[in-house]
C-alpha cells in the first residue's frame, strides 16, 4: 500500500491487531477445540482513543434511533396515516441533508452522506410502492380501512365510544361477506383476481387480524362498558376474517387444508429490481445480472467435472457429487465435525496472515442445534457468533433424515462452517459492532452474505480445498449461489415459477428436492428482499475484484485489505470501494463501477 490517501487504512488496519508473538502462539491451537491461551491481550486502547471517525456518525446514529422510534410509534402496516408520517420524516431528512456543507466533509464524512441520501431516496420510493401494492388488493379488501383506522385511534390513545364501536364491528362481517360474493362471482369470469395479489391480501389480512386481537385486549377487561358492547361483535368479526383468509388462501391462492402449502411469493418486476439494484449500487441491469450467473456457472461445470475424474467418476460429476453426499457422519457426530472444520478454517487463515482474529472473537463462538422445523425451511447451517448446525432428529421421518445427513455431510459443511463463523459472518459481526457501527443502518446483503461468500473463493484459490471430495463440496456450494442469482432474478421478472426454481436446483446444481423445496420456499416467503439471493455471488465478486485493484497491484497486504472492510462497517461496495481507493464520492454520485465486465 502506497500514497498518502491510503494512511486512513493503516490506522484503521492496526487496531485490535495482535502482536506477533500472540498470532504465532495460536498459528499452533490443536484441532479440534476453541480454546485459547489465558495470555489473551485486551485491544490496542491508545488505538482506540485516536480512532477518527466519520463527522456524521452521530447524524446517521441519530437518524436510525428517530428512524426507529417512530417505527415503533406508527407501527399498523399498510396505514395511509404511517405512510404519511414516514414520508414527511424522510423528506425533512433529506431536506436538512443538503444543508451540509458536502465540501468541507472529510472521506468518511462524505460517504456517510451519500450513503444517506442513497438510503433516504430508497425509503420514499418504498413508501410509493408500499401504497401502490396495497392499492393492488384493495378490492379484495374493501373493508380493510376500518380495521386500519380502529388500530390507529388506538395509537391515538383516543378514548373509545363502546356503542358506537361496537356498531362498526357489528356491520364489519356484513362487508366482508359482500367481498367474498364480490370474489366469487369474479372467479369464473374473464378477469378473475390475481393469485398472486389474493395471496398477498390474505397474508395482510392475517397480520390485520393479529393486529385486532391486540387491539380488543387493550379495552376489554379494563373498561367494563367496553368489554359489554364488543365481546361479541369483536368475536364473530374476528371468525368472519379468519373464514375469509380461508377462502382466499382456498379457493384464490388454490392452498389446500391439509397439503403442504404452495410456495406463491409476489414478483416485484423490473422497476422493483431497478429501484433496488439502483439501492445497492449495481450497476447492471436484471439481465446482465443473470448473464454473469449463467458465466459462472459455465466455469463451475468445468471444476466440478475436473473433481469429477480426480474420484473416478469421469464425466458424470452428479455421480460424483452422489458419494460425496453418501459420505455423511453417523448421528451424533455432527457437533465433533463441525468443531473441527471451524478450527481448521481459523488455523489456515491465521497461518496466512489473511484477516486479524481477535482472540474474543475466537474464544466466544457457540454451537447449538437447529430444531426439526426449522430445517424444513433452512436445511442448512445458519450462524453468526452462534452456529446453528442442521442434522436429523430421532423425532424425522426416515426421508427427512436421509436428506438431511445427505445435505449436510462434512463436505458440504466444510465451506458452510466458515462461512458462518471465522472468517465468515461471526468475525464480519464482532467487528463491525466495534467498528463504524453506526453505518449498521447502511446494511446491504451484497456486504454481508457477499463478504462470507468470498471468503468461499478466495480460501478455494489459495488451496484450501486438496481432495477431490472437498473441491466437490465447495463447488457444489458455488453452483449454489449461481442458482440463487438466476432462479430469484427469473422469479421477479416473471420468467420462472417457484416449481420452475425446485426443478432447477435439483437437475443443475444436484440438490435434494426436500432441501431445494425449502430454499425455493425461504427465498420467496417474504422473509428476505427480493435482491438477496443474488447479492451472495454478487458480492462476493465485488469484493474479489477489489481485492485484484489492491492487493494484486501490491497497494495492500490480504491483512491490511480485509481488516480495513470489517473496520469500516457496512456499506454497498461500491462506497467501500470508494473508501478503500481514498477517492471522496462525489455529492450527485451515480452507481457505475462494472465490477464483472472480466472475469
Amino acid at each position: 500500500m502506497k500514497g498518502a490517501r491510503f494512511t486512513l487504512v493503516f490506522s484503521l488496519a492496526t487496531t485490535l491487531t495482535l502482536p506477533l508473538s500472540a498470532q504465532s502462539s495460536q498459528t499452533g491451537a490443536s484441532l479440534g477445540t476453541n480454546t485459547i491461551d489465558d495470555d489473551r491481550p485486551v485491544p490496542d486502547l491508545v488505538g482506540l482513543v485516536n480512532r477518527t471517525e466519520s463527522e456524521l456518525a452521530s447524524v446517521v446514529q441519530r437518524y436510525a434511533n428517530d428512524r426507529a422510534a417512530l417505527g415503533r410509534r406508527w407501527d399498523v402496516p399498510n396505514s395511509p396515516d404511517r405512510r404519511d408520517r414516514l414520508r414527511q420524516f424522510y423528506e425533512r431528512w433529506t431536506s436538512s441533508l443538503n444543508d451540509v456543507d458536502f465540501d468541507g466533509l472529510s472521506l468518511e464524512g462524505k460517504i456517510d452522506f451519500v450513503l444517506m441520501q442513497n438510503e433516504l431516496s430508497y425509503e420514499l420510493e418504498s413508501l410509493q410502492r408500499e401504497e401502490e401494492l396495497f392499492r393492488q388488493m384493495a378490492p379484495l379488501i374493501p373493508f380493510a380501512e376500518t380495521l386500519i383506522e380502529l388500530r390507529e385511534q388506538r395509537r391515538r390513545m383516543e378514548i373509545p365510544d363502546p356503542q358506537a364501536t361496537a356498531a362498526i364491528l357489528a356491520e364489519l362481517p356484513d362487508r366482508i361477506t359482500e367481498a367474498r360474493q364480490s370474489v366469487e362471482a369474479s372467479l369464473d369470469g374473464a378477469d378473475p383476481p390475481s393469485r398472486i395479489v389474493a395471496f398477498r391480501a390474505a397474508s395482510a389480512l392475517g397480520t390485520m387480524r393479529r393486529g385486532m386481537t391486540q387491539w380488543y385486549r387493550y379495552y376489554a377487561g379494563y373498561d367494563p362498558f367496553f368489554t359489554w358492547w364488543n365481546r361479541d361483535p369483536y368475536e364473530t368479526l374476528d371468525e368472519a376474517i379468519n373464514d375469509y383468509i380461508q377462502f382466499l388462501r382456498s379457493k384464490v391462492v388454490g392452498i389446500v387444508a391439509g397439503e403442504e402449502e404452495p410456495i406463491v411469493g409476489d414478483p416485484i418486476g423490473v422497476a422493483g429490481l431497478e429501484s433496488d439494484l439502483a439501492h445497492e449500487m449495481i450497476p447492471y441491469t436484471p439481465e446482465e445480472l443473470i448473464a454473469i450467473g449463467e458465466r459462472e456457472f459455465a466455469w463451475l461445470d468445468q471444476e466440478m467435472l475436473a473433481a469429477s475424474r480426480d474420484l473416478g467418476y469421469g464425466e458424470d460429476w452428479m455421480a460424483a457429487l452422489e458419494h460425496v453426499k453418501n459420505l455423511a457422519v453417523e448421528p451424533g457426530k455432527q457437533t465433533e465435525v463441525v468443531r473441527e472444520l471451524a478450527q481448521e478454517a481459523i488455523n489456515f487463515i491465521k497461518q496466512r496472515d489473511l484477516v486479524t482474529v481477535p482472540p474474543l472473537a475466537e474464544e466466544i463462538w457457540r454451537m447449538e442445534m437447529m430444531s426439526p422445523e426449522r430445517q424444513r425451511v433452512s436445511p442448512f447451517f445458519l450462524g453468526g457468533e452462534v452456529i446453528l448446525v442442521s442434522y436429523p432428529t430421532d423425532d424425522m421421518t426416515h426421508d427427512e433424515k436421509l436428506m438431511s445427513m445427505r445435505g449436510n455431510n462434512p463436505y458440504f459443511s466444510r465451506a458452510t462452517v466458515h462461512h458462518e463463523l471465522i472468517p465468515g459472518h461471526h468475525l464480519q459481526g464482532f467487528m463491525t459492532s466495534r467498528y463504524n457501527s453506526h453505518r449498521r443502518v447502511f446494511n446491504t446483503p451484497f456486504w454481508g452474505e457477499g463478504w462470507a461468500l468470498y471468503w468461499e473463493m478466495l480460501l478455494w484459490d489459495l488451496g484450501f480445498p486438496q481432495k477431490p471430495e472437498e473441491r466437490i463440496g465447495m463447488l457444489f456450494w458455488r453452483m449454489h449461489r449461481a442458482a440463487r442469482i438466476i432462479f430469484s432474478l427469473s422469479f421477479h421478472l416473471g420468467r420462472m415459477t417457484p416449481d420452475e426454481a425446485i426443478d432447477f436446483l435439483v437437475d443443475r446444481v444436484g440438490h435434494e428436492r426436500a432441501n431445494a423445496t425449502a430454499e425455493v420456499r425461504r427465498s420467496f416467503n417474504g422473509s428476505y428482499p427480493p435482491l438477496y439471493q443474488a447479492a451472495y455471488m454478487l458480492g462476493g465478486m465485488q469484493i474479489r475484484a477489489l481485492r485484484q485493484e489492491l492487493v494484486a497491484s501490491g497497494r495492500m497486504t490480504d491483512r491490511e485489505f480485509h481488516d480495513a472492510i470489517l473496520q469500516g462497517g457496512r456499506m454497498p461496495i461500491e462506497m467501500l470501494r470508494a473508501r478503500l481507493h481514498g477517492v471522496a464520492p462525489q455529492r450527485n454520485f451515480e452507481t457505475a463501477w462494472r465490477f464483472a465486465d472480466s472475469r
